[in-house]
C-alpha cells in the first residue's frame, strides 16, 4: 500500500489515537501526522468527547480504567458512527474478542510500518460494500481467537461459535453475489457474441436500402 492514502473527497483521512497512556498517544499520533489528520485523546472519556463524527479510523487502547476501548467503540457505534477501529493492547485476544466490532488488534508496542499497513488497509476497505467490510472484520476476529486459543478451549465458548456461523453466513452470501456477477458476465459476453460487429446495439434499427 502507498503512504498517503487519500479519501474519495482529496482529503486526507483522519485517524483518532486513544490511550489511557500519555506516551503512547503521542508516539503513535507523531508517527502518524506526517500522513494524516491525527487527532489524540488520553482515555475514554476524552476519546467520546474529541470524536466529532469526521474520524474515519479510530486506534483505541483496550484496557482503559475510565472506559474501555470495546465501550468507547460500542458507544461509537450507537451513535451511528462507521469508523474503521483498531484495538490496541499490551496482552493478545482473548476469545471474548468475537463479541467486539473491531476491525483489528494491534500488540504494544505496534512497529511503526505494522501502523501504517493496518491503518491504510482499513481506509481502502472503506470502499467496499457492507456485508464485505463486515466480512473482513470478522474473518479477522476469528483468526485472532484461533491463533491464540485451541479448539479444545474454544468448543464450548459460545460467543466464539456465533462469530464462525456469522463469517459463514457472510461467506455464503459474497459467495452467491459472485456466482451473480459471473452470470451476468456470461449473459454479456452470450448478447455480444449474438450481435455482429456490424450492428450497434443502441442506434435502433437501420433503414433498409434502395
Amino acid at each position: 500500500l502507498i503512504r498517503g492514502l487519500l479519501m474519495p473527497n482529496g482529503d486526507r483521512a483522519t485517524v483518532l489515537v486513544v490511550d489511557d497512556e500519555p506516551d503512547i498517544v503521542d508516539r503513535q499520533a507523531t508517527r502518524l501526522e506526517s500522513t494524516f489528520r491525527v487527532h489524540r485523546a488520553y482515555g475514554g472519556r476524552e476519546a467520546l468527547a474529541e470524536f466529532d463524527g469526521a474520524v474515519d479510523v479510530a486506534l483505541l487502547g483496550r484496557r482503559m480504567p475510565d472506559l474501555s476501548g470495546d465501550e468507547v467503540l460500542s458507544r461509537f457505534r450507537e451513535a451511528g458512527h462507521d469508523c474503521r477501529a483498531v484495538m490496541l493492547s499490551g496482552v493478545g485476544p482473548s476469545p471474548d474478542i468475537a463479541e467486539t466490532g473491531f476491525d483489528d488488534y494491534l500488540r504494544k508496542p505496534v512497529d511503526e510500518d505494522a501502523l501504517f499497513d493496518c491503518v491504510e488497509s482499513l481506509l481502502a476497505r472503506r470502499t467496499y460494500d457492507t456485508v464485505l467490510r463486515e466480512f473482513y472484520s470478522v474473518a479477522r476476529r476469528t483468526a485472532l481467537i484461533e491463533t491464540e486459543h485451541g479448539a479444545a478451549e474454544l468448543a464450548d465458548h459460545g460467543a466464539y461459535r456465533r462469530l464462525v456461523e456469522r463469517r459463514r453466513e457472510l461467506y455464503d452470501r459474497l459467495d452467491d453475489a459472485v456466482d451473480d456477477l459471473r452470470e451476468m458476465e456470461r449473459f454479456a459476453v452470450a448478447i455480444g457474441e449474438a450481435i455482429p460487429d456490424s450492428e450497434d446495439p443502441g442506434s435502433g434499427p437501420r433503414a433498409d436500402s434502395d
